[in-house]
């Protein structure tokens, strides 16, 4: 079938919209690929659904090449399989639930491992069954607190979810490795800048885990890499290298001063170069005090608590790795003044571990950044408005009740894996997650029960694999990474059309002329965008091809009577005059090239 900008349903916009953030965002709607049907909710219009459906064509080639098999679950979940993992409550306020006119709960699939894990453990009981790999692509539902960026972060939104099942672990880490592989292969065909890194496996359980990530600007999630070796990370999953514990044997007593207006470590350190300075001649920097941030945390069951972080004065907390060590559906925020107020012994700005722990009576659960090792000494407050403790010494005069990573990551900080022998240094980036793979193991099949009988007729846990793509979020993301000033500027293997083929002008040859290549090259099994409008300018039709970007551009006007075609390479702004009784053939060339 031609496409003719006649009938085809879409209207270019001169305009961003006014809730845009990001290019990719703005073109999608100006060019008519998509419409805002709701905050994190669109429309998928003719033009991008193409583009949707040809991303989702090279995902599906690539899990069927590995032998995964294709199925297609309800959107609609009943409540009792995510009951049984836990999720129903893990998960918070971050999935849409609702009832049916009989009052029995239901929820919006925001991902289907439980229905996966079932629906095997329906069909399949013995060792000879597995392995197995089946994989869905289907719309998932998240009530996201701030949908941003269009398609890049929505409400609802087009997933690839597949799943391995193997008898052991072994077996999962071949399935893995067959899917990693499959996604490279997808990525690379997609045709944007990606990196992989180590990732959290956050609310999915399970042990090693990658994401797949587009490398733009414009992207959510932080990643690092080293300046040395082959590591990479996303922010979250970064392990800090924790110094070697010290001997504290003949460390000065641990003693409080006097430092009124010290409330910020800012104000500290200058108060402490001037009143105590340090018997090495060094200055006092905020390294070398002890900031203790407290949190009101609540949890998806409703339980509530107080957290306080213990992390070096020079860093903030991250609340992305906070989030993520927290765990899915947990809400936290920083203490309130009333909070503060019904934990009398909690001085504001003067917080010490001498009144943190769960055994305090302000019972605040007390974690340490993996910095604060036995015998590293600190500058801290001792609980006391207007006074500090100097020289506390971890493991000699306080300890935590556990240890939590979620101290900001820096560019310049050491490499976990090379650091400390080669002398490598994390530098970031910004990117956002594409794809994420798992290896789950036994969570899910723990919970639902999925077990097989072993060639030793013993029944055996099914070990998992679990691997997401999120197509939708891919087009955006291939937008984003290909755009130029004029407009959208697609690959070609997921551009909506092959040509867009404009005919200028009012006379009739020319749409004559026009109507014969779209016809051939259409015969020819090449995708055709006709504009064919006879009373829209070329100044219009033109704009409108950039904006649409499609990779080739055919123009037919003026130079028709001189028997010549215009072929415009849409990415390079390359132009070719080519004779009009030859131009099929050579478009089929730059087509299939």
């Amino acid at each position: 079938m031609i496409l003719r900008m006649s009938t085809l349903f879409v209207r270019t916009l001169r305009d961003d919209p006014a809730d845009a953030e990001v290019p990719s965002h703005k073109l999608l709607v100006r060019a008519g690929y998509i419409r805002r049907s709701a905050p994190g909710i669109y429309t998928w219009l003719p033009l991008g659904l193409r583009v949707l459906r040809k991303v989702e064509q090279i995902i599906r080639d690539e899990m069927d090449a590995i032998g995964a098999q294709e199925l297609l679950f309800p959107a609609l979940l009943p409540r009792a399989p995510y009951d049984a993992s836990g999720r129903w409550t893990e998960y918070g306020d971050g999935i849409f639930r609702l009832k049916d006119r009989k009052g029995d709960d239901y929820l919006l699939g925001p991902t289907h491992e439980e229905m996966f894990t079932l629906v095997v453990k329906d069909l399949y009981s013995s060792y000879k069954d597995l392995p197995l790999s089946i994989y869905q692509i289907q719309t998932k539902y998240r009530d996201e607190a701030r949908p941003r960026a269009g398609v890049l972060r929505g409400r609802e939104f087009v997933m690839k979810d597949s799943y391995s099942f193997d008898v052991d672990d072994a077996g999962l880490q071949a399935s893995y490795e067959k899917h990693r592989d499959a996604y490279i292969r997808i990525f690379d065909k997609l045709g944007f800048e990606y990196v992989i890194v180590k990732a959290q496996a956050g609310a999915m359980g399970g042990s090693k885990s990658e994401e797949f990530l587009a490398r733009l600007a414009v992207g959510e999630d932080t990643y690092v890499r080293c300046s040395r070796c082959d590591y990479a990370a996303n922010v979250e999953a970064v392990d800090t290298p924790a110094p070697a514990p010290a001997s504290y044997d003949g460390l000065p007593a641990a003693h409080a001063e006097q430092t009124p207006d010290t409330p910020t470590i800012d104000t500290l350190v200058a108060h402490l170069d001037e009143a105590y300075p340090r018997s090495d001649g060094r200055a006092w920097t905020a390294a070398d005090t002890l900031k203790n941030v407290v949190f009101s945390v609540r949890h998806p069951d409703g339980r509530t608590e107080a957290v306080a972080v213990g992390l070096p004065g020079d860093r903030e907390v991250d609340t992305k790795r906070l989030e993520a060590e927290l765990g899915e559906g947990v809400v936290f925020e920083p203490l309130t003044e009333a909070e503060f107020a019904a934990r009398p012994t909690l001085t504001k700005g003067y917080i010490g571990p001498g009144a943190l722990g769960e055994d305090k009576p302000a019972g605040v659960r007390y974690l340490l950044d993996p910095r604060v090792v036995e015998g590293t000494r600190w500058v801290t407050g001792a609980d006391v408005h207007g006074s500090h403790v100097l020289d506390l010494v971890a493991g000699r005069d306080f300890t935590g009740d556990g240890t939590i990573d979620v101290g900001e990551v820096r560019d310049g900080d050491p490499c976990p894996v090379c650091g400390a022998s080669d002398g490598g240094v994390l530098e970031s980036a910004r990117g956002i997650e594409m794809g994420h793979i798992f290896q789950l193991g036994r969570k899910f099949a723990d919970a639902l029960d999925l077990k097989v009988l072993d060639e030793n007729g013993k029944l055996v846990t099914v070990t998992m694999g679990s691997y997401g793509i999120g197509p939708s979020r891919a087009v955006a993301a291939i937008a984003e990474g290909t755009l130029d000033e004029q407009g959208l500027c697609w690959p070609r293997h997921v551009a909506p059309a092959d040509v867009h083929l404009v005919a200028t002008g009012k006379d009739e040859a020319v749409f004559a002329a026009a109507e014969r290549i779209a016809t051939e090259l259409h015969a020819q099994g090449v995708e055709v965008l006709y504009d064919d409008r006879p009373k829209v300018s070329p100044g219009v039709k033109f704009k409108d091809a950039e904006i649409i970007g499609v990779p080739t551009i055919v123009v037919v006007g003026r130079n028709l009577a001189e028997g010549t075609v215009e072929v415009r390479d849409r990415r390079t702004g390359e132009r070719e005059e080519v004779a009009a009784e030859h131009v099929v053939d050579h478009v089929v060339r730059v087509v299939r090239a």
